[in-house]
């Protein structure tokens, strides 16, 4: 049995080329992270999104204040005896816009004849 000392490697300090790639190791995990989570992110929103039989978006109820106030969704769906006057009064009652086939849809409300009444305004 022998009385030597164990081996222990004396720290030693990196050059400036070490700690530039040392810096770079770093920014490319954090940046990995945050694409990991902006992914996620994008599945979960396209998730909490499904499509009714006619196409159109069906949100979930969570989200749904929130697509409203963005104008992304209606606040309530098209119903049998609506007649709206103007689209104004479509967008009044959070019915706009309309598309056709359903209740309160009628030509004179569509301006540009592709099918969707009461559209919303295009800024420019």
């Amino acid at each position: 049995m022998g009385f030597r000392k164990p081996f222990r490697a004396t720290p030693v300090k990196l050059g400036p080329y070490h700690r530039r790639e040392a810096a770079l190791r770093y920014r490319r995990r954090a940046l990995n992270y945050l694409s990991a989570a902006a992914l996620t992110g994008v599945a979960i929103g396209i998730g909490s999104v499904a499509l009714t039989e006619n196409g159109q978006a069906r949100i979930s109820s969570t989200i749904k204040p929130a697509a409203v106030a963005a104008g992304i969704v209606r606040a309530r769906a098209p119903q049998t005896g609506d007649n709206w006057r103007m689209c104004d009064d479509a967008r009044a009652m959070g019915t706009a816009p309309i598309y056709a086939g359903e209740a309160g849809y009628r030509a004179g409300l569509d301006a540009d004849s592709d099918g969707v009444a009461c559209e919303p305004y295009q800024e420019q």
